[in-house]
């Protein structure tokens, strides 16, 4: 019988049990606030906010920067659907962009050319998403916000501890950024995201909108009633509970030791994988925590997941463009070779399985496979 290589196992052990165990003691120390205070310093930001998912993070902030109907985002084709689906919401506007083929990240020069073509002052910022670990030029691209004054909203939901040129994403420049705990799960074991920034103005704003834009006297001894509220906006409910906070608090204190592990395993498959036909390894042009491994297959990349599979190896697809998604398709008149580096891309990508708790045995058990099927090349 094959062995189960699952796409992505979550590292776990008793330091959660034991941080989720002093929120069910009702210990004092509210573990959201030692989260956020632990992730500022991990990151080297100023201000960090929990909150209940990476997409309530996106949500959030693209609430704090107080985005309005016919507002425009610009975007990469090739993200996760919480990207554009936050701006939607809002009834604005997301603007795709093609992609990089090397890296699958958003193409700076098409990023530019919208901006250089835009003759709308609905166009408010760009949300930039790092694919798989590997961050996007950030030295070009805050010179390009700065030279078409745009805001730029980093999404890390796959960057948490990759950095570019020695600072973590998050300290970079932008004006805020989102991570998520929950990288890959489809059915998490607990939901957390984080939204940071050095601005203190849209981290306020920010923190408000967070839960209901509730502001409450506290109790004291003067006299003033902690019962008391008044809500002074339209905001949302995106906190984050105790018991997430544990075990995200916990999680945190692993992320560079999980790295160091995936980059391990990523040099392992760089190195079996380097000449087997058919397939092709990622190109490293930056900093990589290879929160992700993508693979190109040069042919019927369906059929070779497909025996993958068989073998008891799961496999993910990292991302179907965004304009061959049925909604946007059909919104915004959208044709399959309107993008066609991401569609090219797309019909060649395939992730593999890299994650902390794969064994080097595992992984060279998935270089195996790779090599029979492209070998045989009956898929």
């Amino acid at each position: 019988m094959s062995k189960k290589i699952p796409f992505y196992v979550p590292s776990i052990n008793d330091t959660e049990l034991k941080e989720i165990k002093e929120v069910l003691a009702l210990c004092e120390e509210s573990k959201v606030d030692k989260l956020e205070r632990d992730f500022a310093k991990y990151i080297g930001c100023e201000y960090a906010l929990t909150t209940s998912s990476g997409t309530g993070a996106l949500h959030l902030a693209m609430t704090a920067i107080d985005l309005k109907r016919g507002d425009k985002i610009i975007c990469s084709v090739n993200a996760f659907p919480s990207v554009p689906e936050v701006v939607r919401h809002f009834d604005a506007e997301p603007i795709f962009a093609d992609i990089d083929p090397d890296d699958y990240n958003i193409d700076l020069d098409a990023l530019e050319d919208i901006l250089a073509k835009n003759k709308s002052k609905k166009l408010k910022g760009a949300i930039i998403n790092h694919v798989g670990g590997q961050p996007v030029d950030l030295d070009r691209l805050y010179d390009i916000a700065e030279k078409y004054n745009i805001l730029i909203i980093e999404d890390a939901s796959e960057a948490m501890g990759a950095t570019y040129e020695g600072k973590k994403i998050g300290s970079t420049g932008a004006d805020m950024t989102a991570f998520s705990f929950n990288p890959h799960m489809r059915s998490s074991i607990s939901n957390g995201g984080m939204l940071v920034t050095d601005n203190e103005e849209l981290n306020q704003r920010a923190e408000l909108l967070r839960t209901h834009a509730i502001v409450t006297d506290k109790w004291d001894r003067q006299g003033n009633l902690g019962y008391i509220y008044d809500v002074i906006d339209i905001g949302l409910k995106y906190d984050m509970s105790e018991l997430d906070a544990a075990y995200c608090i916990a999680q945190l204190g692993k992320v560079d030791k999980l790295i160091k592990r995936r980059i391990e395993i990523a040099n392992i498959y760089n190195e079996e994988l380097k000449d087997v036909p058919h397939v092709s390894l990622p190109i490293v042009k930056r900093e990589h925590n290879y929160q992700l491994y993508i693979i190109k297959i040069d042919k019927n990349r369906d059929g070779f997941a497909r025996e993958l599979v068989k073998r008891g190896i799961y496999v993910g697809l990292h991302y179907i463009p965004l304009h061959l998604l049925s909604y946007y398709r059909q919104k915004y008149n959208l044709r399959v070779n309107d993008f066609p580096n991401a569609l090219r891309n797309y019909q060649q990508i395939l992730s593999i399985p890299i994650h902390a708790k794969m064994t080097d045995d595992d992984v060279y058990y998935v270089c195996e496979q790779i090599k029979d099927i492209a070998k045989k090349r009956s898929w």
